[in-house]
């Protein structure tokens, strides 16, 4: 082996440290020549997004013209604010927009903090079969099919199912769960926790690890007990991961899961359950107004750039974390 005991070469002074010839021909040319493969791995998802994200935003003009099924594909002709302001008019939107927004509230207060908690938690079980229990049992829900979670939901639910069977045990009378609208932001967020709380642990398990464990040991010596070594140490290390999973799932506030709703709910709880989405589905699939769902649509996206936009903002003039 040869070792090179030359120091650093020392730069003239009044002079600026130039960059090594290696550097200078390192063009973006020469690095995909170089390292094509590695970039090749990028086209599918690239291709996903564009096909699926980015192509399907040119259908938004349809939300300014009177689209008819079978004619133009960008609509037959010009109508403005026509769709946007119907739909500022209608009542029915407002409602189904407050239940957006309350039921988008309820998954983010319960279902953002929790999982932290539990993280903590299992961060302090020293036993190592028992925490991998639990994070077995608690990841389960997240692999399941949300036909079978909201199959399951209904039979817990049902007049004849569990729930009511332990509230006859105890002298109450059944309650109809999936037939009363009061009860429902209640079994949606309930079933929400369970299957996603789980698995939004494993970022954080993961940004634990990476805490420096003399941090914990100078807070023992100084004296600190471990609610203290948490508040101190351990928050503030995963505060970076906290924060971008909070903005992304600010992003995604006024999107409420479709899919588990539209197998939740029925006529008879669409004053607590009918959200945009499914507003959406009705009115532009089911009644064939494609114009009108797409203006929708639209403003719905609208409000999910704002306050992304907003929440990083925020983020980065108070904590000093953000996206971008």
């Amino acid at each position: 082996m040869i070792v090179d005991t030359r120091g650093p070469e020392v730069q003239p002074e009044g002079t600026t440290a130039r960059r090594t010839p290696e550097r200078v021909r390192r063009t973006w040319r020469k690095a995909l020549r170089r390292d094509w493969q590695l970039y090749s791995l990028a086209l599918l998802p690239l291709l996903f997004f564009l096909v699926f994200r980015y192509l399907p935003m040119v259908g938004n003009v349809i939300a300014f013209r009177r689209f008819v099924p079978g004619g133009d594909l960008f609509g037959e002709t010009w109508v403005g604010l026509r769709y946007v302001k119907i739909f500022l008019s209608d009542p029915t939107f407002w409602q189904v927009f407050g239940n957006t927004f309350i039921l988008g509230a309820l998954t983010l207060l319960f279902c953002f903090p929790l999982p932290v908690v539990l993280a903590l938690l299992l961060n302090e079980v020293r036993s190592r079969l028992f925490k991998q229990f639990v994070q077995t049992v608690s990841y389960l829900p997240h692999f399941l099919s949300l036909v079978i979670v909201a199959g399951m939901v209904l039979q817990l639910t049902s007049v004849e199912g569990t729930v009511n069977q332990v509230i006859g045990a105890f002298g109450g009378e059944p309650i109809a769960f999936t037939q009363d609208a009061d009860w429902f932001r209640t079994i949606y967020v309930s079933s929400e926790v369970w299957q996603t709380v789980g698995w939004g642990t494993i970022l954080y398990l993961a940004a634990l690890t990476t805490i420096d464990d003399q941090l914990y040991e100078a807070a023992r010596i100084d004296g600190a007990n471990r609610w203290r070594q948490t508040w101190h140490i351990t928050l503030p290390g995963i505060r970076p991961t906290m924060v971008t999973l909070l903005i992304l799932n600010i992003g995604t506030f006024m999107a409420v899961g479709f899919e588990k709703i539209l197998l939740l709910y029925n006529p008879l709880t669409y004053p607590t359950a009918d959200v945009i989405s499914t507003y959406l589905y009705r009115v532009g699939l089911v009644s064939n107004n494609f114009s009108y769902a797409a203006a929708i649509g639209l403003f719905e996206s609208i409000i999910g750039l704002t306050l992304v936009l907003s929440a990083n903002a925020i983020s980065r003039r108070t904590v000093g974390t953000s996206l971008w």
